[in-house]
């Protein structure tokens, strides 16, 4: 299987995973269609674009316009439902995942940037969680990676071990594996 191919396939899930936990937490706290909207978004796409920022580069979002189609994909689930209900295992489940790809994705990029082994490392982290601290502060919930969660140590795990692998040559779908 082609790596890239996986990667953009994984990118899509996680982005809408999300998204998709974005807009039921913004939808249970009663906002309207584009709060909805606009809490999807910043869940899905935050991590990457202030990765990026912090690199020197755009947005993601900005140079791959097909990212926004697991966002508006989440928001039209979301508002057919017409019920609020805390997110289920599913949902949960498929952002683990995210956190996951995110955690790999972001330090990989950053290396690719030329980064650093602390700052790839810390990349992958930001990439992952930002979205999420975001979402919580914004939506007016206890931030889950400050609490009872290892969010925050989970993919900071993740991000050291990919980038210590890049950096004794191991080859790439271990370390992904990994």
């Amino acid at each position: 299987m082609d790596l890239d191919l996986l990667v953009f396939g994984l990118d899509l899930v996680s982005t809408f995973a999300f998204a998709l936990v974005g807009a039921r937490i913004a939808a249970n706290k009663d906002l309207d269609y584009g709060g909805i909207a606009f809490i999807a978004a910043i869940a899905s796409l935050a991590g990457g674009t202030f990765r990026n920022l912090l690199l020197g580069q755009r947005p993601p979002w900005v140079l791959h316009g097909w990212l926004f189609l697991g966002v508006l994909l989440a928001v039209a689930i979301t508002l057919s439902i017409k019920r609020t209900t805390p997110v289920g295992r599913f949902a949960l489940s498929l952002d683990t995942i995210g956190l996951a790809v995110c955690s790999v994705s972001g330090a990989q990029f950053a290396l690719t940037q030329g980064a650093p082994f602390a700052a790839a490392v810390i990349l992958g982290l930001i990439g992952a969680v930002t979205g999420g601290l975001l979402r919580d502060v914004l939506c007016q919930v206890e931030p889950v990676l400050l609490h009872r969660e290892t969010i925050g140590t989970s993919c900071l795990a993740g991000s050291l071990v990919y980038v210590s692998c890049d950096f004794y040559g191991v080859n790439e779908l271990i370390s992904v594996v990994l």
